[in-house]
């Protein structure tokens, strides 16, 4: 079991902290990161593993909302791309500039020239920021891209917006041990059963969901960034808000690599919806959006995977269809919406984008993050560092600059440690980039330490599961300072080993039983196993 989560449950109730939050989905972790790092007594907690929910099932994409045209929502699209420009800045060696292709079908509901002005406008919005958008005719898209369909294609177009290299859960893991580099005391798989509040402090009944044990941990004020879940939290908890949620799945199948293209190929599917396929190294990601259910715990259907499926057969030329079989794994998701309440408590069905509303009840100092997307991160957490002054908590440190990548002394000092020692001739071969820039894209300045302990050790340069591109180094970094609780958090969310190898590969790989073993010690490590073999089967 993780120390680390084990020495911060036994904090948690040992103190009265400056606020609470409960959630650790990217609304969350931005938050911590940013409260933590101007010097609030930050607490968080999660039913689950950090970004175990809605932030571990994207399509890893840190896009401007350029869909949001067609609502005329021009306010949040001109937000998004200024949001979606300074996260690329803030993280250049993360959250990178992608193409996507795009090619519109004849019959489309606009022809497709229009829908390339659109491009042009977002790109204007964008203030410039990217490569510019270009026109493409059916036979320019086919010279381009050969693996496309072009039978029924009227034209298309190219335009740019952004992607995260690692997965979506790695880069909110990020923001949580940031906060916990800043004095936040987090931890995974702790539940909230309900808060009361009594001499202006919140008492939030929690339970270890690993152990059983019950505790309460006392509060100033609380902050509800539940996701899906905020609206439960807050009925338990007395709060009537502006706003609720409605929900759209999201679903994706990952495959191997389908097409060399390094674009996201862009469609309209069928009926109307977009529909990419996405260049994930040697795997591709396929799949759609937007679909209204009612539960946030939602499954990929067979329905979903046929629709995704066909439209893929249908809109690319492929040397064989895709079949079931071909399923490496999939990603269901669902997107918490914010809606507001009209004057009988119903919502407006209408404003269904991503934008974010934070409800606050000033007299018991409880927020309430409601939607939301990656994008839009480093707002939330701003926005949420305001909103707590504002309740009476001092900031000692208020105008800390609390996220981005470290500096270019530390980066550079990592290089010339990493070219000294060679890092990159340790690349397994199955790897898709370089070692270096993988390191420090992932563990900034932890990178030191570890190329330290690989100089010491060369043992712990070696590979120990097949195809997962992770080294004996990172495997024990994860153990010490990642709270890795149960085999999914590291093989889903802090890595996405789960995502690109079959789960029989992993299974049967050797290496796997000494990666428990680092994980969670030599006692635990069957017993870990075959929770997660019976957490895979369900």
């Amino acid at each position: 079991m993780s120390q680390l989560r084990d020495n911060n449950i036994r904090k948690l109730p040992l103190d009265i902290y400056d606020v609470l939050i409960i959630g650790g989905g990217i609304n969350g972790a931005v938050s911590a990161a940013s409260l933590a790092a101007k010097g609030a007594k930050v607490a968080l907690i999660d039913k689950g593993d950090f970004a175990g929910f809605t932030s571990s099932n994207s399509s890893n994409l840190a896009w401007g909302g350029i869909k949001y045209l067609e609502s005329h929502e021009y306010n949040l699209v001109n937000k998004l791309c200024k949001s979606r420009n300074h996260l690329m800045r803030s993280y250049p060696s993360t959250v990178k500039e992608i193409r996507f292709f795009t090619s519109i079908q004849k019959g489309f509901r606009f022809p497709a020239f229009f829908v390339y002005l659109g491009t042009i406008l977002y790109w204007f919005m964008g203030r410039f920021f990217t490569k510019s958008p270009q026109y493409l005719s059916a036979k320019k898209i086919k010279s381009l891209e050969p693996v496309i369909n072009t039978n029924n294609v009227e034209a298309g177009f190219e335009y740019s917006d952004s992607f995260l290299l690692d997965n979506d859960a790695r880069f909110v893991f990020n923001f949580i041990r940031s906060s916990m580099s800043h004095g936040c005391i987090a931890a995974n798989y702790v539940s909230s059963t309900g808060s009361t509040r009594s001499n202006e402090i919140w008492t939030t009944n929690a339970i270890d969901e690993i152990s059983k044990k019950t505790f309460s941990i006392r509060s100033k004020v609380i902050i509800n960034a539940a996701g899906p879940f905020v609206d439960p939290i807050n009925n338990i908890n007395s709060q009537n808000t502006a706003h609720h949620h409605v929900f759209s799945k999201g679903i994706h199948l990952i495959v191997d690599k389908i097409t060399n293209s390094k674009k996201v190929l862009t469609f309209f599917a069928d009926d109307g919806r977009l529909f990419f396929v996405i260049p994930m190294g040697p795997k591709t990601c396929i799949g759609t959006t937007d679909t209204q259910v009612h539960d946030p715990h939602s499954q990929v259907t067979n329905e979903d995977r046929n629709f995704v499926l066909d439209n893929v057969n249908k809109l690319l030329k492929l040397e064989k269809p895709l079949t079931k079989d071909d399923i490496i794994a999939e990603r269901c998701g669902v997107r918490p919406l914010a809606i507001k309440k009209d004057g009988n408590g119903k919502a407006d069905w209408v404003q269904l984008s991503r934008k974010h509303a934070i409800d606050t009840n000033s007299d018991q100092k409880y927020l309430s993050i409601f939607g939301g997307k990656l994008t839009d991160c480093i707002n939330v957490g701003d926005e949420v560092a305001n909103l707590v002054t504002n309740l009476g908590v001092k900031l000692p440190y208020k105008d800390y600059k609390w996220y981005g990548e470290a500096d270019d002394t530390v980066k550079n000092e990592f290089m010339h440690r990493a070219k000294l020692m060679n890092l990159d001739g340790l690349t397994p071969k199955t790897s898709t980039e370089a070692l270096t820039k993988r390191f420090w894209r992932r563990y900034g300045r932890n990178a030191i330490n570890m190329l330290e302990k690989i100089r010491e050790s060369p043992e712990k340069g070696e590979l120990l599961i097949k195809n997962s591109e992770y080294l004996r180094v990172e495997i024990e970094h994860a153990a010490e300072r990642e709270m890795i609780t149960k085999l999914s958090d590291f093989l889903r969310r802090r890595s996405k080993i789960s995502l690109v190898v079959k789960s029989e590969d992993i299974l049967s790989d050797p290496g796997l039983q000494e990666v428990c073993q680092i994980l969670f010690g030599k006692d635990n490590a069957e017993a870990k196993l075959q929770e997660y073999i019976a957490e895979i089967a369900k």
